[in-house]
């Protein structure tokens, strides 16, 4: 953006605030974009959480199979040292959840909050609407501002 040339948005709801600065909109953007990487990053790790504990459960399926095959020995290895197991010290999946999602992810929101609200009077997506501003062909089809347009 060029000083002196007042940013548009798509919406008054996505509007820069008097006073606030191009860097201050580009900082909050790339703010904004490690927040999502972060949400990504969370449903990651529930996928993880999932599968591991899936994992664990079909190994019911593979104890009671060697079990009827007569391996009791590597049934009761893998009774013994799998089922059940931590992935972590101490912590199954479900623990690793609670502590990330008490933990570093909601720091990272509450941060994120803290800075649109003290920064930008709490608008999100101020610069991805400004960028939809300056990228869309006006009055082409598909390249409406809102819904309503």
């Amino acid at each position: 953006m060029t000083e002196g040339k007042q940013a548009t948005s798509v919406d008054k709801g996505h509007a820069r605030p008097p006073g606030l600065d191009d860097k201050t909109v580009e900082a909050l953007g790339e703010l904004s974009k490690a927040l999502e990487t972060i949400y990504r990053v969370r449903g990651h790790l529930y996928s993880a959480h999932q599968l591991v504990g899936g994992a664990d459960l079909t190994l019911d399926r593979v104890v009671m199979l060697l079990r009827q095959a007569r391996h009791n020995e590597v049934a009761d290895r893998v009774e013994r040292e799998l089922l059940g197991r931590n992935v972590l010290p101490g912590r199954w999946t479900f623990q690793i959840m609670e502590e990330f999602d008490d933990g570093y992810y909601a720091a990272f929101q509450e941060v994120e909050r803290y800075a649109r609200e003290t920064l930008a009077g709490g608008r999100r997506h101020i610069y991805e609407a400004e960028m939809k501003e300056r990228r869309r062909t006006h009055g082409m089809p598909g390249h409406e501002a809102t819904p309503q347009e």
